[in-house]
C-alpha cells in the first residue's frame, strides 16, 4: 500500500458507499432489494429507472434536510417504481406498498453496514480528527444522527449546501480547510475511484480505496495501490492493530 502513514494528521471519509454499504455502489444494494421484493424487472431496466430518479432528485427538490435515511430511500423508491409502473410493470396502486418494502430491505442493510463500521471510526476519531465529504441531498447530517455517527466528525461538507460536487477536487480541499492541515497530511476513504480516489489525489491528499462492486465494469477492473475490502482492513495498515 503506498500511504506515508507517519504524514498522516486528519482524515475524511466519504459517506454513501463507504460507511453504508461496505463498498459497494448503493445501485447494487437496492437492485438485490428490488429482487428480495419480487421486483418483476431485469438489471437493464432497473438500471433505467435507477439513472432516472438520481436525475430527478438532482432537477426537483424531493428530499428536505429532516428527512433521515428511510425516508430518503422511501421517497428513492416511489419514483423509481413510479417510474416502472409506466413502463407497464404493476400497477400505480402497489407503488407505495412495495417502495416501503424496499426502502425497508435497504434501510436494514445501510444500519448494518453502518454498525460494522462504528469501531473503525471510534477508533481513528480517537486518533485524529476527522471531516465527512458527500455528495448528498442536504439532509445527511440528519443521516449521520439517526445512525448515531455524527460525533465522530467535526464538520460535514456535503454538496447540496456548499454547490460543490465530486469529483470536483474542490469539495475534497474544503474538507482539508475544514481540518486545517495541508493535502498532504490528509488521508480520504471512498468507495468511488473517479469520484473519491482520483480528485482527492488530485487534491494533494493520500487515499485509501475501499473497493467492492462498482457501477460499471471499467470501474470493477480499475487497479490502485491503495485498495482493501473492508475498513477493518485499513485500520490494521493505518495504526498496526
Amino acid at each position: 500500500m503506498n500511504i506515508d502513514v507517519t504524514k498522516i494528521k486528519g482524515i475524511i471519509f466519504d459517506y454513501g458507499g463507504t460507511l453504508d454499504t461496505g463498498g459497494d455502489h448503493w445501485s447494487e444494494v437496492i437492485w438485490k432489494a428490488w429482487q428480495e421484493a419480487g421486483v418483476a424487472a431485469d438489471k437493464a431496466e432497473f438500471r433505467e429507472v435507477y439513472v432516472y430518479a438520481e436525475r430527478e432528485l438532482a432537477r426537483t427538490l424531493h428530499i428536505l434536510p429532516h428527512h433521515n435515511f428511510h425516508d430518503l430511500l422511501y421517497i428513492k423508491m416511489q419514483i423509481e417504481l413510479q417510474r416502472l409502473s409506466e413502463n407497464g410493470h404493476f400497477a400505480p396502486s402497489e407503488v407505495d406498498g412495495m417502495a416501503k418494502k424496499i426502502a425497508d430491505i435497504c434501510y436494514a442493510s445501510a444500519k448494518g453496514s453502518v454498525e460494522a463500521a462504528v469501531p473503525v471510526l471510534e477508533a481513528l476519531s480517537k486518533k485524529y480528527p476527522m471531516v465527512l465529504v458527500s455528495n448528498f441531498y442536504g439532509n445527511v447530517e440528519t443521516v449521520l444522527a439517526d445512525f448515531g455517527i455524527a460525533k465522530y466528525f467535526k464538520k460535514v461538507i456535503e454538496s447540496a449546501v456548499v454547490g460543490v460536487r465530486k469529483p470536483d477536487p474542490e469539495i475534497f480541499l474544503l474538507g482539508v480547510k475544514a481540518l486545517g492541515l495541508k493535502p498532504e497530511e490528509v488521508l480520504v476513504f471512498g468507495d468511488s475511484y473517479s469520484k473519491d480516489i482520483v480528485p482527492a489525489e488530485k487534491a494533494g491528499c493520500q487515499a485509501i480505496w475501499l473497493k467492492g462492486k462498482g457501477w460499471t465494469d471499467e470501474e470493477d477492473k480499475t487497479y490502485h495501490p491503495n485498495i482493501v475490502s473492508s475498513l477493518g482492513e485499513a485500520l490494521k495498515f493505518i495504526d498496526g492493530i
